[in-house]
């Protein structure tokens, strides 16, 4: 896919949108109800009422990008439904546009090492 960097932001609008709202609709449904800036490179993703379409929209500096993704057999594992956002790392994103489920996914932890080997 193509996709900006893994350091980018990702925000999920956890409450359905209209799938009738192209690139300026969904800007300004960022702007006006998310209350975010939708230029800062962070990708804004949105679901439908029904549970197999994802549309997320990004700034890459030069425009905007508007990515639709319909599943064909199932449905995406979405967060409960409730205003307000919520945001994903980027293997939890990869998993959710993979059609998987993405609460599975968790970060390594880590241990920090105290002294030089």
């Amino acid at each position: 896919m193509i996709f900006p960097s893994n350091r980018v932001r990702i925000v999920v609008a956890t409450r359905p949108v209209d799938f009738r709202r192209q690139h300026d609709g969904l800007v300004a449904y960022v702007k006006t109800v998310l209350r975010r800036d939708p230029f800062t490179g962070t990708v804004f993703l949105f679901r439908a009422k029904r549970s197999d379409r994802l549309k997320l929209v990004f700034y890459d500096g030069t425009g905007l990008v508007m990515i639709y993704k319909r599943l064909e057999e199932q449905g995406f594992v979405w967060p409960a439904i409730r205003d307000g956002v919520m945001t994903l790392s980027h293997a939890q994103f990869e998993a959710l546009f993979s059609g998987l489920d993405w609460r599975r996914v968790r970060a390594l932890s880590v241990r920090t090492p105290t002294e030089a080997e």
